[in-house]
């Protein structure tokens, strides 16, 4: 009995004397802390996402329906083709009809810019500067692969 006892004062001196050092390592030293608060972060952001999903419910649309909606880059140069055909041809021949194919026009080379990561500033200017953005952006496509008019050389960099 006298073992017992002697072996439950030491641990309780060892407890004693490195507890203290324990919790000021903990305290002091920022490892443990950061690990702990980054761990109650992203608690949180999973919280107020699963609040936000429930929220939504049904009106929520996953990403991978998104990218079903979206037309493929082949799809947006055959259509930037057509549509700047209808631009420079049958369009001028209406106001109307002239807007409407410009505003097709531009849609489509903002989704194209998106899909190659070509900044763009269509929505942003009007006038002559947004004839200059379009000019720009198009040759910016150009130069990342995307045949705008046929028989055009494509831009490489070797």
């Amino acid at each position: 009995m006298a073992i017992v006892h002697a072996v439950v004062l030491a641990l309780a001196l060892v407890a004693l004397v490195f507890l203290p050092c324990a919790v000021a390592f903990f305290i002091c030293s920022d490892g443990p802390v950061r690990h702990i608060r980054r761990r109650l972060g992203a608690r949180r952001e999973r919280l107020a996402l699963h609040r936000l999903d429930r929220t939504l419910g049904q009106q929520a649309i996953s990403l991978a329906e998104l990218d079903e909606h979206q037309p493929s880059i082949q799809q947006i140069a055959a259509d930037l083709r057509r549509l700047d055909r209808q631009r420079l041809g049958i369009a001028t021949h209406s106001k109307v009809w002239h807007a409407a194919v410009l505003l097709a026009y531009d849609d489509r080379l903002r989704l194209a810019s998106r899909c190659l990561g070509v900044p763009e500033h269509l929505d942003q200017l009007d006038g002559v500067d947004l004839e200059i953005e379009r000019v720009r952006v198009e040759g910016e496509l150009e130069a990342a692969g995307l045949a705008l008019r046929p028989g055009a050389p494509r831009h490489q960099d070797h």
